[in-house]
């Protein structure tokens, strides 16, 4: 076949080439979803195809999904969802009245009674309303406004639309974000795909992850010198480090952030998840009503939550919200055409989410059984957050904090010179070349730490909780083995 271009023409290569295309793009990183990742899904397909391994499954501990993991979706969840997807299910008798009373709510309020329907941009109002009102209850009753709460695709969506916001400027004057070393890299990838400048502030390891107001101090003072930072954002529980916040930390971020005239993200996606013995989540709304005007009138927050965590691990129906405090009105207005370009949130997913805000209460049916089903998941995540801790800091080189919170560990790991060495030569982060090795010998998937930020010259991995009480302990017995063998076999 001719090589020619049109008419005798030289031919042209591609329109879009890895030169030619966004430059950002190429510069996000996305570690929980990277190279150990596409690895592990080869090693599947290698099993699949009889090739022998030292193991017969895959076990991919790298992502907080849980009903992949094995955990079972809550009953009442489901039902009501089934209702919406198929109302001919309301005429059935094995479904309770409540589920259905919620159902028909759903259906009511959607286009053509169907939640194949678009929405308005910002989410269906009624699920709006029920929102503000789980806020206001969540919080004392610290009032929370409906026209204040926008639906979104996960709490992912709502974030990167909010840093979409505030990212401006050129050269000094470009937008710096504030974000946790380790961090979650949803945001070192927005940022970079955004052009912003991220800035780094440590959490403290020696003191279970905390958050010290003055390395914010410290971090902030150095970006000054190179960009204009705008935000700071704050993942409470930790993700990837599983602490909770004290209260009297948040006063003093949020006390910072007034005096540093700073645009405040909380990430509160794990709330429902807190394990340990005197810890309390606290909401950075409540904490800042709670200071008062001075403080509640003029910080300016955004709050994000999901339905992919806590007790529903519910990732792939996408529900979640944002609650904006503060914004100034004509911003408001770009926001809400902001979302309107991607029309609306998934529907099922804001049907979920009104489910989540609205639960069986005590005088229905499936209270009972819903109560039952959702203790029993957070009884078990902070059984395994415990046991996770026990096991690792019996093992030599591995140091654990207590998972107090979330769905993750992120122990630190010694790793041998000679190791540390050999994954240099490879042009690997050393953490990466432990990580990569325990999959090849194991078949258990991990995240490492470099693909959320550490100090140098230290390592970690990122492992979830989730898999059943069992196979937890399989996973973390089979990596104590793998640490202890790959310290002799690099020593």
């Amino acid at each position: 076949m001719s090589h020619n271009g049109v008419n005798g023409s030289p031919p042209r290569g591609k329109v879009l080439t890895l030169d030619s295309m966004n430059p950002n793009v190429k510069r996000v990183e996305y570690a929980v979803r990277g190279p150990m990742v596409q690895r592990a899904v080869q090693i599947e397909k290698e099993l699949k195809e009889g090739v022998k391994k030292p193991f017969t499954e895959v076990i991919k501990a790298n992502i907080g999904d849980a009903h992949a993991m094995g955990q079972k979706p809550i009953t009442f969840l489901r039902q009501a969802l089934a209702l919406c997807s198929y109302p001919e299910l309301l005429d059935d008798d094995k479904f309770p009245e409540d589920a259905k009373k919620r159902a028909r709510r759903i259906l009511q309020a959607c286009g053509g009674h169907s939640i194949g329907a678009y929405s308005a941009s910002q989410g269906i109002e009624f699920i709006r309303q029920d929102v503000a009102r789980y806020i206001e209850r969540r919080d004392g009753g610290i009032p929370s406004n409906a026209d204040n709460i926008y639906l979104s695709t996960g709490a992912s969506d709502a974030i990167v639309t909010m840093l979409k916001l505030l990212v401006s400027g050129e050269g000094r004057d470009r937008t710096g974000v504030m974000i946790s070393i380790p961090q979650y890299p949803l945001y070192s990838a927005a940022l970079a795909d955004l052009a912003a400048v991220q800035i780094n502030y440590y959490l403290d390891e020696d003191k279970c992850w905390s958050l010290d107001v003055t390395e914010l101090r410290r971090s902030l003072t150095a970006a000054r010198q190179h960009c204009n930072p705008r935000a700071l954002c704050i993942i409470n529980p930790g993700n990837p480090t599983g602490q909770v916040q004290s209260r009297q930390c948040i006063e003093d971020v949020i006390r910072f952030a007034k005096e540093e005239h700073l645009f405040l993200m909380a990430d509160e996606v794990y709330q429902d998840n807190v394990y340990a013995d005197g810890c309390e989540f606290h909401s950075f709304k409540k904490v800042l009503f709670e200071m008062g005007p001075e403080y509640s009138s003029t910080v300016e927050l955004a709050s994000f939550h999901s339905t992919s965590k806590c007790y529903m691990g519910e990732c792939g129906f996408r529900g979640g919200y944002m609650e904006v405090i503060n914004l100034d009105p004509d911003v408001k207005a770009q926001l809400t055409k902001l979302v309107s370009v991607r029309l609306c949130a998934p529907v099922p997913g804001q049907a979920l989410l009104d489910l989540v805000v609205n639960p069986p209460q005590p005088d229905e049916p499936s209270y009972a059984s819903f109560m039952k089903e959702r203790t029993a998941v957070l009884a078990a995540l902070a059984e395994k957050a415990k046991l996770t801790e026990e096991i690792f800091n019996k093992v030599p080189g591995i140091r654990c904090n207590p998972v107090q919170g979330a769905m993750y560990t992120f122990p630190c790991i010694t790793l041998p010179q000679k190791a540390i060495d050999q994954a240099k030569e490879k042009g690997q982060q050393p953490d990466m070349f432990y990580c990569m090795k325990l999959l090849e010998e194991t078949g258990i998937c991990l995240v490492p730490g470099s693909g959320f930020g550490q100090r140098d010259g230290t390592y970690h991995f990122r492992m979830t909780i989730l898999p059943p009480t069992d196979k937890l302990k399989f996973v973390l017995e089979k990596i104590s083995d793998f640490h202890q063998q790959f310290t002799v076999d690099f020593s």
